[in-house]
């Protein structure tokens, strides 16, 4: 069995995780931490749990993280580069949901996120988890970021497209869209109910942090740099990414083709028929992203821009579904194992 700790438990991210970890038939859950929480069983902070996890959380300076063969982060930004060394050194691996280590370049980093950064030594061992680019990599990785959930809706949408150099990679344009429990589980005004509800807007417009994460993957994909405007929006649900992405054509080919093949093996990627139109409740709750190409009819002639419809549940594939995927590599476990939940509908 893999000793599991999770740091950070009590988040929207953390108790997805934990749901899942519960559920694995291959994991047993070694420590949740908290400090407002340290003592109180898991399942009273989440009755969802109840019968599930029997563990109480831990406060992080004496949970026995040392001890677990895989360390799981889903903490704000900041923390798990202060204790990733300290974790390794002990022998453990990491899955970090935060954006610890996404990027390679410190300096970029540390302009996004307005800190300094911890560990920077670390960056270079970092493998970066999107699973369909980088999957041997991660079988012997130390060390794992998961990735955004906008960089995965974006990233796997645009993935086949950039791979075949069939757009112009100067102009790239990702339109996504997000339920609020992608801000995370806190207090703060735009995400109160009487805030979001009934209302649609745009936000980080001028810059997002998932902007320069989305442009690493897909440069190293090209070759090359690439020309991106990314735009997020926030939309009155709970869970679930819907990215509308635009690509100039540049290079004649089959796309609906393009895609199926490039997929054809990966299990928690769909390429829905020709025509479909993905939503976001197709993918509540299941690690999944699903994804349409359409090449719109534009004053009666074959329009010059790919469009591509690419959906994920935030929670799940864009953040505590793909870290168990990750771990699950790691550890040369089958890359569904634990993961084979079909969406909630409705």
């Amino acid at each position: 069995m893999i000793k599991a700790g999770v740091v950070g438990g009590t988040g929207y991210s953390g108790v997805e995780l934990l749901r899942l970890l519960a559920q694995h038939p291959q994991v047993e859950l070694a420590a949740v931490t908290s400090r407002p929480e340290a003592g109180r069983p898991v399942s009273a902070a989440y009755p969802s749990l109840r019968g599930c996890v029997e563990v109480a959380f831990s406060h992080p300076d004496k949970a026995p993280l040392a001890q677990c063969d895989v360390v799981f982060f889903a903490t704000p930004n900041g923390v798990a580069m202060g204790e990733a060394r300290r974790l390794l050194d002990a022998g453990a691996r990491i899955v970090d949901i935060s954006a610890d280590f996404r990027l390679k370049d410190v300096a970029e980093w540390e302009r996004w996120y307005k800190m300094k950064h911890a560990a920077p030594e670390l960056l270079a061992e970092a493998v970066y988890g999107l699973c369909e680019v980088n999957r041997e990599k991660i079988r012997d990785a130390r060390l794992v970021a998961n990735p955004g959930c906008y960089p995965t809706t974006v990233q796997l949408g645009l993935l086949p497209l950039v791979e075949a150099a069939a757009v112009d990679l100067d102009h790239l344009i990702a339109d996504a869209k997000s339920g609020v429990s992608g801000a995370g589980r806190k207090l703060e005004q735009s995400l109160l109910y009487a805030e979001a509800s009934e209302n649609f807007a745009a936000y980080g417009v001028t810059g997002h942090r998932h902007w320069p994460e989305i442009r690493q993957g897909l440069a190293q994909l090209a070759g090359r740099e690439i020309g991106l405007v990314f735009t997020p929006h926030l939309v009155p649900m709970v869970r679930g990414i819907h990215a509308t992405l635009y690509g100039r054509i540049v290079k004649e080919l089959d796309f609906q083709a393009l895609y199926e093949k490039r997929y054809a093996k990966e299990p928690f990627v769909d390429v829905m028929p020709a025509g479909s139109h993905p939503d976001t409740r197709s993918t509540r709750a299941a690690n999944v992203c699903r994804i349409a190409v359409h090449r719109p009819a534009e004053q009666g002639e074959r329009a010059d821009t790919l469009v591509v419809l690419s959906v994920i549940d935030n929670l799940m594939k864009g953040a505590s579904g793909q870290a168990v995927q990750n771990m699950n590599l790691m550890f040369g476990l089958p890359e569904a194992t634990g993961l084979e939940q079909v969406a909630v509908v409705p």
